[in-house]
C-alpha cells in the first residue's frame, strides 16, 4: 500500500469518525438542537456508529483511526514502525477536520448555546461550557485516577481488536475486515457504557487532541478554555493501554 492510499484513507476515516462522534456528542448538549437532552446512551451508541462507518471507509489502510491501534498493531508485528508516524498524523489531521465540519453543521446550535447569558458568565471557564463537543474531561479531576481509566478503558478496547483475530487484504495491509469492525463498534459502545463514566472514554489519543485543537483555533463565541493541563490524560493513557495489551496478546496469544 502507498503512503498516499494510508494517507486518504486513515484522514477520511478517522475524520468520518470524529464527524459522527463529536456530532451526537453536540445534538445532544447544545441548544435548538432535535435531539438535545436525549442522553448518555445516545451519545455511546452514536460514537459506536462512528467507528463502524469511519471504520468501513478506511478499509484500504486497515482502519486503524486511532494512534492506540497504530501502535498496538506496530508492537504486535502486523504494521511496520516505518509506517507509524504516517498513520498517526493521518489520523490526527482527520480527527481536526471532523472537528470542524462538527462545527459547521452545528453552528447555529453553538451560536444559541454560547450567547446564552449563562454561557456568557462561564466564558473564562476551563474547561470551556461545550467543551465536551470536541474534548474530553474528567467527572472528578485526580491525574492519576483518570489516567489509569483510559488505561483500562483502551486496554479493553485493544485486546478486543487483537483477539477477535484481524484481517490480511490482497496487498497484505492487516485490519478489522467488516466483521471484525461492527465487533469493535459494539465494544466502543461497551466502553462507553461501563467505563465511559470517569473521564469520558477519549481511549484514541487523537480523537482528543484533535478536536481539542480545533476548539482552541475556532472562532466560537465564549468558550472558555482548551483545558490543556488535562490534554496528557487523553493522550498518553491511551497509548499506554495499547502497548500493555499488544505486551500481553505478544506474550500469551500470539
Amino acid at each position: 500500500m502507498s503512503s498516499l492510499d494510508i494517507f486518504t484513507s486513515e484522514v477520511t476515516g478517522t475524520m468520518v469518525l470524529i464527524l459522527l462522534g463529536g456530532g451526537v456528542v453536540a445534538a445532544v448538549n447544545l441548544k435548538r438542537s432535535k435531539a438535545f437532552a436525549a442522553g448518555w446512551v445516545a451519545i455511546a451508541f452514536g460514537w459506536g456508529f462512528g467507528v463502524l462507518t469511519g471504520a468501513y471507509i478506511a478499509q484500504p489502510s486497515g482502519a486503524h483511526l486511532n494512534p492506540a491501534v497504530t501502535l498496538a498493531l506496530a508492537i504486535k508485528g502486523d504494521t511496520p514502525w516505518s509506517d507509524v508516524p504516517l498513520y498517526m498524523g493521518s489520523e490526527l489531521l482527520g480527527a481536526i477536520l471532523g472537528a470542524v465540519l462538527v462545527w459547521v453543521a452545528y453552528y447555529s446550535q453553538f451560536q444559541a448555546t454560547l450567547r446564552e447569558p449563562d454561557m456568557v458568565e462561564m466564558k473564562h471557564a476551563n474547561p470551556g461550557p461545550v467543551h465536551g463537543v470536541f474534548f474530553t474531561s474528567p467527572e472528578v479531576r485526580n491525574g492519576l485516577l483518570n489516567f489509569l481509566t483510559e488505561v483500562i478503558a483502551t486496554f479493553v478496547l485493544i485486546f478486543a481488536i487483537l483477539t477477535q483475530g484481524l484481517v490480511k487484504d490482497a496487498d497484505g495491509t492487516m485490519g478489522l475486515g467488516r466483521m471484525g469492525a461492527l465487533i469493535t463498534a459494539l465494544v466502543v459502545v461497551g466502553i462507553g457504557l461501563s467505563l465511559g463514566g470517569p473521564t469520558g472514554y477519549a481511549i484514541n489519543p487523537a480523537r482528543d487532541l484533535g478536536p481539542r485543537l480545533a476548539h482552541a483555533v475556532l472562532p466560537l463565541p465564549n468558550k472558555g478554555g482548551s483545558d490543556w493541563s488535562y490534554a496528557w490524560v487523553p493522550v498518553v493513557g491511551p497509548l499506554a493501554g495499547a502497548a500493555i495489551a499488544a505486551g500481553l496478546y505478544n506474550l500469551a496469544w500470539a
